[in-house]
C-alpha cells in the first residue's frame, strides 16, 4: 500500500511524476473531469440562486470507482489536477467525491513537469482556493444559461444542430464586421515615384518625398506630370545625410494566444492544433534512457513572467553558445496587458539545455517544429537588442526632393536566434547604400511612376482574430481554440485562403442575435463579462452576483424571442441540372465546408456532388477541356482539368487565360506571405506583387 495517492488529470503525467516522487506515491489519473453539469438539460437552477446541477459523466463511473478504493487506502491524498481554473474546479469535485476535506493542504500545483518543480511543490500543498473553483463555476453557468437557452430556440426557429455562445457570438460579429467593411470600402487612387540612382559604379533606389522638405501625397496622374516636369536633366545633389544607430528588441516569451498566432504564421497550424501539440509538450515526451520529460511549462497563460531559475539557465546558454555580449543586460520592460490573470510563467521550455535538435529523433515533425519555436523565441527573449545602422539620404533636383533609406545589422543579437514573425509577413533584410556625404552628386538613372489603390482592411485570419479578440479583452487563453472551431463545425464561417469568410447561415444567426439578444454580441460588455470572472477568482465579487445580473436582462430578451422570433426556412437554391442516379433536380444546400450540391430527392437518393467553378481558362495540357477549382481531401484549393480522369493536369497556382509576353506558355498567380505574383511557369518571367 502506498502512503500517497496523488491524482492528476492525464495518464501520461502519472508514470512520470510517479517517478520522480518515489515508491510512497501512487500516482492515478482522473482522465480529466469526472463530474460535470448533465449533457441532457441545461443542470442550472435559476429558482435557487443558480445553483449547479453536477453528476457523474456518464463512462467514467468505474474511473471514479477505482479513485475512491485507492483513496481509502491512502494516508493522504494530493490533488494535481491543472494550474487553472479548471483544474481547481477538477480537484473540487474530486475533494468532494473522496471525502477529502477541501480545507485541508491537499491541493498540488506545478507549472512544469519536472523533477525538481515536482518535488518543489509537494513541499507547498494548499487548500483548494475556491474564489478559483466559483470563476469557473460562473463561466459554465454562463456558457449553460446562455447555449442551452438560445440553441433550442435557433433549432426550432432555423435547423437543428446550431449553436450560440457568448464568446463565439463576438467572434463571428466580429467577422461579419469587417465583411461589411470590406464590401462598404471605397478604394482611393494614390501614386509612388520611384527611380534607380548611380553613384559611380554603385546603384542604389529611391522614392519621390516632396517638394522642398514638405512631404508630398501625390492622388492622380497629373500630379505625377507636374512633378516630372520639374524634374531636369539627370543629375540630382546630396541634400542631407542621416545617419542613426537604432535597437532592435527580442519579443517576450510566448503567452497563450501569442503562441497561437506565431505558430500560424510560421508552421501554418490551426489554434486547436498548437494546444494540442503543446498539451503532448507539456504532459512529457520519452526521451529514451531519461525517460519521459515534461518539455514546456503549462501552456495556458497569459503572463510573460520568467523565473530567475530559468533565467539564469538561459544566460548560461548563451554565454557558452554566442559570448557574453549576446547576454541581455537591461531590464525587460514587457507591456503587460490590463486584463491578464498572470497567474503563471511564461510559455518557456522546461530546460533551456534542452536544444531542439538534440532531442528530434523523440519528437514527431509538428512536436519539433512547435518546441523548436517555443525554445527559439525563449532564448531569444533573454538575450541582447540587435543594434542596426540606419542610412536616410534626401537627394534634390531643383525643389524636387527623393528620399532613399539603408539599413543594416551592426550587431545581431538575438536576432542570430530567432525574428518574431508579423501578420503581413514583412522581414527586415539588410538594404545598403553607397557611401554619400552631403554636396555629392549622383546620376538617376531611371525613374517609374507606379499608380496604387488603397486597400479594404484585411479579413481574419486565425492569429489575427486571436490577438484581436485578446486586445479587446474577450475570451482567456483557454477558449481562443475552441470558439475558432466550434463557429467551423456549425456552418457559420468558412476559410477562403486561410481567411475567415461568413456563410449565409452564419449571417442570418448573427442576424438573429443581433435583433433579439443585443447584449450578447456587445463587445464592452462581453469584455466587463470577463473583468467580473476575473473579479470572482480575485474574491472581490461573489459569483452568484454576477450571473444574475446577468440573466435578469437575458431572461426578458429570451421571452421576447420566443413570442417574436419569426421561423426562417433555408430554402435549397436549385442547381439547374438533375441527378445522375434518378433524374431528380439537384439543389444547393449549406454544409460544414460551405454550398454542395445534392439531390433533390434525398433521402430516396443520396447523390451530391461538389459545386463546379470554372475559371475562364483552357486546359494547357489537353487544350480541349476546362481549368477547375477543386479541393483537396485537406480542403486546399487546387486547379485540373475538367476532363479528369482524361487530362490529369494539375496545379496549385492559379492559371489564367493570358500567356507569357516573353515565352507564350501558361502564366499562373503564384500565393506569396503577402499578396499574389503573376509569373511564368516555364521562364523567369514575373510581374509586381499585388497585396
Amino acid at each position: 500500500m502506498s502512503d500517497f495517492l496523488v491524482i492528476v488529470e492525464s495518464p501520461a503525467k502519472a508514470k512520470t511524476i510517479e517517478r520522480y516522487l518515489g515508491k510512497k506515491y501512487k500516482v492515478k489519473a482522473s482522465m480529466g473531469h469526472l463530474i460535470d453539469l448533465p449533457k441532457s438539460q441545461m443542470g442550472i437552477d435559476t429558482k435557487n440562486n443558480y445553483n449547479p446541477k453536477y453528476i457523474t459523466i456518464r463512462g467514467k463511473g468505474p474511473v471514479l470507482k477505482e479513485l475512491k478504493s485507492a483513496a481509502k487506502k491512502a494516508k493522504k491524498v494530493y490533488l494535481a489536477a491543472d494550474p487553472d481554473r479548471e483544474g481547481e474546479a477538477i480537484a473540487w469535485h474530486l475533494a468532494k467525491s473522496l471525502d477529502v476535506d477541501v480545507h485541508s493542504d491537499c491541493r498540488v500545483v506545478f507549472n512544469e513537469i519536472t523533477k525538481d518543480a515536482i518535488k518543489e511543490s509537494f513541499k507547498h500543498p494548499r487548500a483548494i482556493n475556491m474564489d478559483l473553483v466559483d470563476a469557473q463555476q460562473a463561466r459554465r453557468a454562463l456558457d449553460r444559461l446562455v447555449g442551452y437557452n438560445i440553441s433550442p430556440l435557433l433549432w426550432k426557429k432555423v435547423k437543428k444542430g446550431l449553436s450560440a455562445g457568448r464568446v463565439q457570438s463576438v467572434a463571428l460579429r466580429m467577422i461579419i464586421d469587417r465583411e461589411k467593411e470590406i464590401a462598404a470600402f471605397v478604394p482611393e487612387e494614390y501614386w509612388t515615384i520611384g527611380a534607380e540612382f548611380l553613384k559611380g559604379k554603385s546603384s542604389f533606389e529611391a522614392s519621390f518625398y516632396g517638394i522642398g522638405k514638405e512631404k508630398t501625397d501625390l492622388k492622380s496622374e497629373d500630379d505625377v506630370k507636374n512633378i516630372l516636369k520639374q524634374v531636369q536633366g539627370n543629375k540630382f545633389t546630396v541634400e542631407s545625410v542621416t545617419k542613426k544607430e537604432r535597437k532592435r528588441h527580442p519579443a517576450p516569451p510566448f503567452i497563450t494566444s501569442s503562441l497561437q498566432q506565431e505558430a500560424a504564421r510560421k508552421l501554418n497550424f490551426r489554434a486547436k492544433k498548437t494546444m494540442m501539440l503543446a498539451q503532448q509538450l507539456y504532459e512529457g515526451i520519452d526521451l529514451g534512457k531519461e525517460g519521459t520529460v515534461g518539455l514546456i511549462t503549462y501552456m495556458r497563460t497569459d503572463s510573460t513572467r520568467i523565473s530567475e531559475v530559468a533565467q539564469g539557465e538561459a544566460r548560461e546558454y548563451i554565454t557558452g553558445q554566442y559570448g557574453e555580449k549576446f547576454i541581455q543586460t537591461e531590464a525587460r520592460k514587457d507591456k503587460k496587458q490590463s486584463n491578464a490573470q498572470d497567474a503563471h510563467e511564461a510559455i518557456r521550455p522546461t530546460s533551456t539545455m534542452k536544444v531542439p535538435e538534440t532531442i528530434k529523433e523523440f519528437l514527431s515533425r509538428d512536436q519539433y517544429r512547435l518546441y523548436k519555436l517555443i525554445w527559439e523565441r525563449f532564448v531569444a527573449s533573454q538575450m541582447a537588442p540587435a543594434i542596426m545602422d540606419t542610412m536616410s539620404v534626401d537627394l534634390k533636383n531643383g525643389e524636387v526632393t527623393f528620399r532613399a533609406t539603408g539599413s543594416k545589422v551592426k550587431f545581431a543579437g538575438f536576432m542570430k536566434v530567432y525574428v518574431e514573425g508579423t501578420d503581413d509577413q514583412v522581414e527586415e533584410k539588410d538594404k545598403f547604400l553607397p557611401e554619400l556625404k552631403q554636396g555629392d552628386e549622383v546620376t538617376k538613372k531611371d525613374i517609374e511612376p507606379k499608380q496604387h489603390f488603397t486597400q479594404p482592411p484585411p479579413r481574419y485570419t486565425e492569429a489575427r482574430l486571436v490577438r484581436t479578440l485578446e486586445e479587446m479583452g474577450i475570451g482567456r487563453p483557454s477558449t481562443y481554440a475552441p470558439t475558432l472551431d466550434t463557429i467551423q463545425k456549425r456552418g457559420y464561417v468558412s476559410l477562403d485562403n486561410k481567411r475567415f469568410v461568413p456563410t449565409e447561415l452564419g449571417e442570418v444567426i448573427h442576424e438573429l442575435m443581433l435583433e433579439f439578444f443585443p447584449g450578447i454580441l456587445d463587445l464592452e460588455f462581453t469584455a466587463k463579462m470577463e473583468q467580473n470572472l476575473d473579479n470572482v477568482e480575485d474574491g472581490k465579487i461573489n459569483w452568484v452576483k454576477v450571473i444574475d445580473e446577468f440573466y435578469r436582462g437575458f431572461e426578458k430578451n429570451l421571452e421576447v424571442a420566443e413570442k417574436e422570433m419569426q421561423e426562417i426556412e433555408i430554402k435549397d437554391e436549385p442547381a439547374g441540372e438533375d441527378c445522375d442516379q434518378c433524374d431528380s433536380p439537384m439543389v444547393f444546400k449549406m454544409g460544414r465546408y460551405g454550398k454542395f450540391m445534392a439531390c433533390s430527392n434525398f433521402p430516396d437518393c443520396r447523390n451530391t456532388k461538389a459545386i463546379v467553378k470554372e475559371i475562364g481558362v483552357k486546359c494547357p495540357k489537353c487544350e480541349e477541356g476546362n481549368i477547375i477549382e477543386r479541393k483537396s481531401k485537406k480542403r486546399r484549393i487546387f486547379y485540373g482539368c475538367d476532363r479528369f480522369p482524361e487530362c490529369d493536369f494539375l496545379s496549385w497556382d492559379k492559371p489564367l487565360a493570358r500567356k507569357c509576353p516573353k515565352c507564350e506558355n501558361m502564366l499562373v498567380e503564384k500565393r506569396l506571405k503577402k499578396g499574389v505574383q503573376v509569373q511564368c511557369t516555364e521562364c523567369d518571367y514575373k510581374e509586381e506583387p499585388q497585396s
